[in-house]
């Protein structure tokens, strides 16, 4: 699926609402210290309203088109393949860029590589059972043959982030008109087949392995009670 869909939806009245929303949740989930380093994995044009990039100096957006805030520092790349140092971001943020990577797997293989042990990842994706999105593709007859069920649905992405060690912190919802965050699990219920579009924020776990060695014990050097008591009797003599 061509990511040009993304920019045509964020066109319409409800794309704008939900461009809005996004936008007031990464600002609320961007919590990390300024001077560490953030990647943002698919450029938007308007990230201005939820980074203050003259702030967040160390802010990267890794976009092949070089799309994506004039103030922060760009990498033309593919997701796929990041000219990152292994464990040297604090954060990743990868905002609708999942359901148009085909090889989106090996990306977020590659984002799991980047991240330090710690470090935060916040995924945005569409709601694949969204009337909303399913109607835009449906007005956009261009995009007919590029339509190969490419949404990801929640739990695909909860369990490759389990696969990768990642415990995930919070999910969030963009509704009608408002979003939802639930701290520690997707929500369940009639406004998921409503939402347009779902997130979350995850933390990469590194556990490791601690050998089990076995304990020797020394030999302790016992009396008896009859002993003592005929050593206690000797003496007295």
């Amino acid at each position: 699926m061509k990511r040009e869909f993304l920019f045509a939806l964020y066109q319409t009245p409800r794309g704008k609402l939900l461009q809005t929303m996004e936008a007031q949740y990464l600002k609320r989930s961007i919590t990390i210290g300024c001077k560490q380093r953030q990647l943002q994995i698919g450029g938007l044009d308007w990230e201005a309203e939820f980074i203050d990039c003259s702030l967040y100096q160390n802010y990267v957006i890794l976009d092949g088109k070089g799309m994506g805030c004039n103030c922060a520092l760009k990498v033309s790349a593919k997701a796929f393949s990041l000219p990152i140092q292994t464990e040297s971001m604090d954060m990743v943020i990868i905002p609708h860029l999942l359901e148009f990577d085909a090889q989106r797997f090996q990306t977020m293989r590659e984002v799991n590589r980047v991240l330090k042990p710690g470090g935060e990842l916040i995924i945005l994706n569409f709601n694949p059972f969204s009337l909303s999105v399913r109607f835009q593709f449906l007005w956009d007859r261009k995009l007919a043959d590029s339509w190969r069920a490419h949404f990801i649905s929640r739990s695909r992405v909860l369990d490759w982030l389990k696969l990768m060690n990642f415990e995930v912190l919070a999910t969030v919802e963009f509704g009608l008109d408002t979003f939802k965050i639930t701290y520690g699990k997707f929500a369940l219920g009639t406004s998921s087949m409503f939402a347009m579009a779902y997130g979350l924020k995850a933390v990469k776990r590194q556990y490791s392995l601690i050998p089990l060695t076995p304990v020797l014990q020394s030999k302790k050097n016992m009396a008896t009670a009859g002993a003592v008591l005929e050593s206690i009797s000797y003496g007295e003599k």
